[in-house]
């Protein structure tokens, strides 16, 4: 053979290797000389050139095509009202299809505990994996988030020493190339910032992801990152509805609870109101008949406000109803109450005071016990108020062993029981001025002076509070028992 040439025996018969593809070998019976089919021989080789164009070309319109429809699966996906696991779990599994990657996930920024939290993968059992710390050294996905740039690796072209962490154990990508590509949305101030993570890795087929790979998943995450960061919003608007509906419902069983109240009898008056700071408070108070003639009050006041303050008051109510009725004095019910909330206390670290007092008429005794309550008094018409003080703190801060029952006098049409909470001490004016203790007594003092009603009292209070109060900063509850 010479020059891609090869001798035949049979002089009417040219075989020669092309020169563009020298792979390929072409025969030709020869009709008219040698020169024809030398000549002949570069118009196969141009042929053949031009088909294997025209295969590439098509592979790669195919390729385009994929990438196309990708994105605008994705659009499609995330035009449509499914949450964010949901979206995330459509797309992972269709990039993952079009690059031909075995495993790939999605990660979420959790801004508030710093966390990178896998919503949705590919191959991959998402329940198996941890939050990861952004912080992290040994994550590729932590590195690629805090870098904000794409970070790949392919074991076929790159050096040992030039993988990220080359001395750390990289599950799942030990062995394998893989793609992280931060997730981006502009903040408040236009700049970009990531909001999460999509890696990708296992490819099949060449172990590496190509440069217009890299580029498709850069699209892709500028493509999902508003509507992570959307889906994110509306379920952050979501569970802070249903928490405005839970507290409202908490709000509306408080107030069942605790209803603005009027009752008489034989020589007394009893009249309640409470107005919690936030939708659900932590003042209570109750009122109840006993044996001989007897009415016992309780009022108490939880340490806090809001939510949790709500939940541990009707806890501590419900308590009370079971054991001030069934107890034989003041003090012993309330270490009944005590017994049968202190694991509960100990879990949410609360404590709340209570004064529970029983008027005996027939005797003319309040007998009473004051667990750390400090707003408690007995008002008579035209004397000082007399402090009801207290015999132990709060329940929650002591276990209530130097708690004990007293007695003062009671006179039926002269005396009045008044318990009120810190909310209306506290309230403040547009100043930061507090109403103080002083102004609630001489309040109560005057219209008891003035012979009014329990209700009288418990509304000319409230109504001086609110032409005062720029704003409450706890729960406002006054309790009155007249006599």
């Amino acid at each position: 053979m010479a020059n891609g040439k090869v001798e035949s025996t049979d002089p009417r018969i040219f075989v020669s290797q092309l020169e563009k593809f020298p792979q390929f070998w072409f025969t030709l019976e020869m009709t008219d000389g040698l020169n024809a089919a030398e000549r002949l021989a570069p118009l196969v080789s141009n042929v053949l050139e031009s088909e294997q164009e025209s295969i590439l070309l098509a592979g790669e319109l195919v390729e385009r095509y994929e990438e196309i429809n990708l994105l605008y699966s994705i659009a499609e996906t995330l035009g449509r009202t499914v949450s964010l696991a949901e979206a995330c779990d459509t797309i992972v599994r269709e990039v993952s299809s079009v690059v031909g990657s075995r495993r790939g996930s999605i990660m979420v920024y959790d801004e508030p505990d710093q966390l990178l939290r896998l919503v949705a993968g590919s191959g991959i059992d998402v329940a198996e994996f941890e939050p990861i710390h952004i912080s992290d050294e040994n994550s590729v996905a932590a590195r690629a988030f805090r870098e904000r740039r794409i970070i790949s690796y392919e074991p076929d072209t790159d050096q040992a020493e030039d993988r990220p962490y080359p001395s750390v154990r990289l599950q799942p990508y030990e062995g394998s190339a893989f793609l992280c590509v931060p997730i981006m949305y502009p903040g408040p101030d236009s700049v970009p910032r990531p909001v999460g993570v999509i890696n990708l890795t296992d490819r099949q087929g060449a172990d590496s992801f190509r440069v217009g790979q890299q580029r498709l998943m850069a699209a892709v995450a500028n493509q999902i990152g508003a509507a992570i960061q959307n889906a994110r919003l509306v379920e952050r608007d979501l569970a802070r509805q249903r928490l405005n509906q839970e507290l409202q419902l908490a709000r509306e069983l408080q107030n069942k609870l605790l209803p603005e109240i009027y009752l008489h009898g034989d020589g007394y008056e009893f009249a309640a109101r409470s107005e919690p700071s936030e939708i659900a408070g932590g003042d209570f108070y109750k009122f109840f008949a006993l044996p001989e003639g007897k009415m016992g009050v309780v009022m108490g006041d939880v340490s806090s406000h809001g939510f949790s303050a709500a939940l541990m008051m009707a806890l501590v109510l419900s308590a009370v109803g079971i054991h001030g009725e069934g107890a034989a004095s003041p003090d012993e019910a309330i270490r009944r109450l005590l017994a049968s909330v202190s694991s509960e206390l100990d879990s949410v670290d609360m404590y709340f005071s209570i004064f529970y007092g029983v008027v005996d008429p027939a005797n003319q005794r309040l007998t009473y016990a004051n667990a750390g309550h400090p707003h408690a008094f007995l008002v008579s018409k035209g004397i000082e108020p007399v402090r009801i003080g207290a015999s132990a703190p709060p329940l929650g801060l002591s276990d209530a062993s130097d708690l004990v029952s007293e007695e003062i006098g009671w006179t039926p049409g002269g005396h009045s029981v008044v318990l009120f909470s810190d909310g209306l001490v506290d309230t403040t004016d547009d100043k930061g001025n507090a109403f103080g203790e002083s102004a609630v007594l001489d309040l109560i003092q005057a219209s008891v002076d003035e012979d009014s009603s329990a209700m009288g009292i418990v509304d000319t209070t409230f109504s001086a509070l609110a032409r005062f109060a720029a704003a409450a900063s706890d729960d406002q509850t006054l309790v009155i028992l007249k006599g």
